[in-house]
């Protein structure tokens, strides 16, 4: 395997402090040659973006999670703008709705979100959408805001992802109609899960991504280890079964589709870069 982009993971969180470095030289050793870092919260991102700059084939995106919106506020707004502006930074997020947990307000997920959007289309950075049963809100917001951005936006870029996608075929469908691209973990690996199935079977491969959400959903074999980028090569073999693809096919799409997403060049044979503003 020559190319395999990790989308979305989160090496920044204390579950790899103690052994981050060994777990990068897997993910390397493993065939991955970019990791995308994703902030869930100011200093989070700050973390992820520090990470991220130093190491070429290492990315961040800044964000706030709606599991923190109740804490969002002017000072956090202003730090994620500048972080933003990073040539590290590659998106904005991930940010979303979540009222299955609702840790925060419902209509504080909402304004907080709706900051979010506004950031990423000033800066004309894509989005990295968490949303969890809230799943018409959340497409109604997206919506609205692809309405207003489109016009000044790369036209080959996609919007955004939906990461860890969890709903149907038809609403995959209707994001894709939008401009986003859809996101598969590790529990597309797990008994049980024939709607996430016909989801990775009736995509087109341009329109999908592949991600760990490290440390959280480890592939079926290797739980309840603590999950991280190598074993997305699991999921990655998945996919490829129930597309009757090769792995080869899936791992070299999705990196290009993560590629273009977030606006990098990345290969086996070199160090990731990003590429120069579109």
């Amino acid at each position: 395997m020559n190319m395999l982009i990790d989308s979305h993971c989160h090496l920044q969180f204390p579950q790899f402090q103690d052994d981050r470095v060994q777990v990068l030289e897997r993910a390397w050793q493993a065939g991955l040659s970019a990791i995308v870092l994703v902030g869930t919260d100011a200093d989070c991102s700050q973390r992820a973006l520090a990470l991220a700059e130093s190491h070429p084939n290492l990315f961040a995106t800044v964000g706030w999670h709606p599991h923190q919106a109740a804490q969002f506020d002017d000072q956090g707004r202003l730090a994620l703008r500048r972080l933003a502006e990073s040539p590290k930074a590659v998106a904005v997020g991930e940010i979303g709705l979540d009222f299955y947990r609702n840790l925060s307000p419902p209509e504080t997920q909402r304004a907080v979100f709706q900051q979010m959007l506004d950031t990423a289309g000033e800066l004309r950075l894509p989005v990295v959408i968490h949303s969890r049963a809230a799943e018409e809100d959340t497409f109604a917001i997206l919506s609205a805001w692809a309405a207003q951005v489109r016009a000044q936006w790369p036209q080959e870029r996609p919007l955004g992802v939906v990461h860890c996608f969890s709903g149907d075929l038809a609403l995959a469908l209707r994001y894709i109609q939008l401009g986003f691209l859809i996101s598969i973990a590790g529990s597309v690996t797990y008994p049980n899960t024939d709607r996430l199935a016909s989801v990775v079977a009736g995509l087109p491969l341009e329109r999908l991504l592949v991600e760990t959400d490290a440390p959280y959903l480890t592939p079926q074999s290797r739980r309840p280890q603590r999950n991280e980028p190598p074993f997305l090569i699991e999921t990655v073999g998945r996919i490829a079964e129930i597309r009757a693809q090769t792995v080869r096919e899936v791992a070299g799409q999705t990196s290009a589709n993560a590629a273009a997403l977030y606006g990098i060049q990345a290969s086996g044979s070199g160090p990731a870069e990003k590429k120069e503003a579109l």
